[in-house]
């Protein structure tokens, strides 16, 4: 976990997350550098991850967390978790607890620094006052349609409200009944006063203050009117003592908003630094349109193994480092672009190559008899459980007459090039024996293959030849008397358009991928899962990487949920690309 150091400390605890990645330089490291170098903040490097909570953390989040926490770790400084919950009609305490539980699984820890805007309310309250008495903000009666009508637009200046010119006497005393609940939801709002002709349109005298009668998660019923956010980022950000407010692109026509509030109230000011948001193809990461899949029934929760959520992805089953580690690949930006998810999905590939143990599981059985074996011998071979990692040792998977094949492994018209088993043809059970194919059995009515029978040479036990012999196929197999029945859960990526929401008149939906889940009801893994624990990750030999899944799985019913598949599209990707620079 990765622990920062709290607000009377100097220096950083130890950083104990590690990363198989050197951080690159980037922008933000430059302005930070840039900003130490002149001793702009005391030398002080103090940043925050500020969600609302109104939904589920998903991978776009990810990126901000290991941003925000990493730097304050690289320069042993704070981060605190803030979260700005200014608008209670859509947070829920549910969200608040996934986002703590989100971040913490993560491998970040904030330490002391756990805060609300809810915490400010009252400051903010006495901030917006002090706007009023400068005759920078007053209170307006338009309606939402009309102040949206004076805004004017990109190419036409707005007008200016017919309450702007209130006494600052009138103004207070409407900011204080406001306060007091005297009036409806919408009747009235507190507006800054700066310029209707700006060419930035969110310095047209931006609403700070709206009544809203609806009862907070934390405060209760104790406020009827909540700020903005845009009033309430930047004075949190101050009044926690932030240098430096990183945030993403869509907040860089905010940031001559967020330099007015705190140059006018003359208070701490933070520096805001916008990045490129995280876009991934095959991907939404709108919050909105997550919700949409939800509430729809098109994915089970937020929790779905196919959302990008990061409850999501932990219980597909990526690990916390893995999603550092793409963070850190992926970098900062300054421009929007789309990342390709091959190159999420390697970098899990890349974490549980080096610590998922091997085990076998057939997906599709094919019944196997092995004509010549005893019928009542039973053997455990040794199996090695990550050969990357020979400090995992071996285990014992027994082996019968009576075994489990993948069907795809068996053809009885075998095309070129394929060389697995066949009639006749000799092939190797992976830490088993060489054997031979002699029969098959078929369905009388449908003609599909059900059972396979086969000689083995009990001179090759541990799948190799003494005679020298070579076969070109090496299968994976389990033994039917002791094989555990499992359900597996194909999950394939959400949509079948790299970017499902770029047409503007065409329903996101439209491009759901029918084939994102494909259940598996009578799978068959080795005996040694018996025990294994929600959560527990494997690699399928030959099949992929797989999850116990945390939900639904249980003693009595294993359900495994597949992470990816072996094949690695990014690898060929940049492959490819390293070969395109050579030449």
């Amino acid at each position: 976990m990765l622990k920062l150091g709290n607000g009377n400390k100097q220096k950083n605890e130890k950083n104990t997350v590690t990363t198989t990645v050197t951080p690159p330089s980037n922008f933000i490291r430059e302005i930070i550098d840039q900003d130490l170098r002149t001793n702009k903040y005391g030398g002080r490097v103090h940043t925050r991850f500020p969600p609302e909570p109104n939904g589920y953390l998903h991978i776009g989040h990810a990126k901000s967390i290991c941003l925000n926490f990493g730097l304050a770790a690289e320069y042993g400084g704070w981060c605190n978790l803030r979260f700005d919950d200014t608008n209670p009609s859509k947070e829920e305490i549910e969200y608040v607890n996934s986002i703590i539980e989100d971040v913490r699984w993560l491998g970040f820890d904030w330490g002391d620094r756990l805060f609300y805007t809810s915490d400010y309310f009252e400051q903010l309250y006495q901030y917006a006052v002090q706007l009023i008495k400068k005759g920078k903000a007053y209170v307006c009666d338009l309606s939402p349609e009309q102040i949206k009508e004076y805004r004017g637009t990109l190419t036409e200046p707005g007008k200016e409200s017919p309450y702007r010119n209130r006494s600052v006497e009138e103004n207070l005393d409407l900011f204080q009944r406001m306060r007091a609940g005297e009036f409806e939801d919408g009747s009235r709002v507190l507006r800054a006063k700066i310029d209707m002709a700006s060419g930035n349109l969110n310095m047209r005298d931006p609403v700070i203050y709206r009544i809203l009668h609806a009862t907070h998660h934390r405060t209760g019923d104790k406020w009827c009117i909540y700020p903005m956010y845009d009033f309430a980022h930047c004075l949190s950000d101050s009044i926690e003592g932030i240098t430096h407010s990183i945030c993403t692109l869509e907040f860089e026509d905010h940031r001559p908003l967020y330099d007015w509030f705190l140059d006018e109230l003359n208070v701490h000011h933070p520096r805001q630094i916008e990045f490129a948001r995280l876009n991934l193809s095959y991907t939404v990461l709108s919050k909105r349109k997550l919700l949409e899949l939800v509430e729809g029934g098109y994915v089970t929760g937020w929790d779905d193994p196919r959302m990008p959520t990061i409850s999501g992805l932990r219980r597909r089953g990526y690990t916390p480092e893995s999603i550092r580690n793409f963070c850190e690949r992926i970098g900062v930006a300054k421009r929007d672009s789309i990342v390709d998810i091959a190159l999420l999905e390697h970098s899990i590939r890349e974490d549980l190559n080096k610590r998922a143990p091997r085990v076998m599981g057939v997906l599709h059985p094919l019944k196997v008899i092995i004509d010549n074996y005893p019928e009542d011998q039973v053997e455990e071979l040794e199996a090695i459980n990550n050969p990357e990692d020979p400090t995992m040792g071996t285990r014992k998977v027994p082996f019968s007459r009576i075994l489990y094949i993948e069907r795809d492994d068996f053809r009885e018209n075998p095309p070129k090039k394929f060389f697995r088993l066949a009639p006749g043809r000799e092939v190797r059970l992976r830490y088993a024996y060489y054997i031979t194919c002699v029969g098959v059995v078929k369905d009388e009515n449908t003609g599909e293959v059900v059972e396979l029978h086969c000689t083995y040479d009990p001179e090759t036990r541990g799948g190799w030849a003494p005679d020298g012999r070579k076969v070109k196929g090496t299968l994976h197999w389990v033994s039917a008397p002791h094989a555990l029945e499992a359900e597996v859960r194909l999950y394939d990526r959400l949509f079948t358009k790299e970017n499902p929401c770029a047409e503007k008149n065409v329903d996101f939906k439209t491009y759901l991928n029918p084939n994102s889940l494909v259940v598996l009801t009578s799978c068959r893994v080795e005996p040694s899962l018996a025990d294994a624990a929600p959560g527990s990750r494997y690699q399928f030999e030959r099949q992929g990487y797989f999850c116990v899944d945390s939900v639904d799985s249980t003693k009595e019913k294993l359900v495994f949920n597949r992470i990816v598949p072996l094949r690695d599209s990014w690898a060929k990707i940049e492959k490819a690309q390293k070969q395109q620079k050579s030449a």
